[in-house]
């Protein structure tokens, strides 16, 4: 029996919207949204509205509408003076960031433990498959958004979508801090902890998936470059 490819979660949660221009903006705030998540689209990138108007076919009032969307998000910035930027976490954010992650995802594995049906578990083992293949042939777009989406599929698969929209955002945000600091967590890593997560996961033992969930997102943000060395003035600066 040929199985299908596993289809793409979209990052950032579906939003109600009415259909035409709700559903443009929304298209192009995913578009943003996908390609930063891709590292496409690094921090500090200007976002011309009239170029992305002229990629979408569209006005640059529905642009102006997708990059406020996305500056409520945090992935983009907006100033009188410089325009739309992909956003430059801080420290401080990136911290906080990763410790809103592990206050959420803690709980939703805890409950996934439980939860989940053994269809959806079957589901989760396509996903992870997907994710080994794009390591493999080193896709790395397919895999970075294959990686991302895995926390966002678990809570997807509890019914919440509002968890979905938190996960999902925090996740994007997680995305621009790697592409930041630099990250030096392998893509290799990160499908291995994601394998343990779901072998806990099948074995209903929430306190084991609770421990991996937390080891994988503390290991993500370790593996930032978030404490950078001061240079010496003096031997940088000495001649010869």
């Amino acid at each position: 029996m040929t199985r299908t490819a596993p289809r793409l979660e979209v990052i950032r949660a579906a939003r109600a919207a009415e259909p035409s221009t709700n559903n443009a903006t929304q298209r192009i705030a995913d578009s943003i949204t996908t390609a930063i998540v891709e590292r496409r689209l690094m921090p500090g990138t200007k976002l011309a509205e009239q170029k992305i108007a002229d990629v979408f076919k569209v006005s640059r009032t529905l642009v102006r509408q997708a990059l406020m969307q996305l500056s409520r998000d945090k992935l983009i910035t907006l100033a009188p003076a410089r325009g739309a930027r992909v956003a430059e976490p801080s420290v401080i954010e990136a911290r906080q960031v990763f410790e809103a992650r592990n206050m959420l995802e803690a709980a939703m594995i805890k409950r996934a433990a439980t939860a989940l049906t053994p269809a959806q578990i079957a589901e989760l083992r396509a996903h992870l498959r997907a994710e080994t293949a794009a390591v493999r042939r080193t896709d790395v777009s397919g895999r970075t958004r294959l990686l991302a989406d895995f926390h966002v599929v678990i809570a997807r698969m509890l019914g919440n979508e509002v968890l979905a929209e938190m996960i999902s955002d925090l996740v994007s945000r997680s995305s621009l801090i790697a592409l930041m600091y630099q990250s030096a967590h392998s893509a290799e890593h990160s499908a291995s902890e994601h394998v343990a997560i779901v072998d806990a996961l099948e074995a209903r033992d929430a306190r084991a998936a609770v421990k991996l969930m937390e080891a994988h997102l503390h290991n993500v943000e370790r593996n930032l470059h978030l404490d950078p060395r001061l240079p010496d003035l003096e031997s940088v600066l000495r001649p010869g």
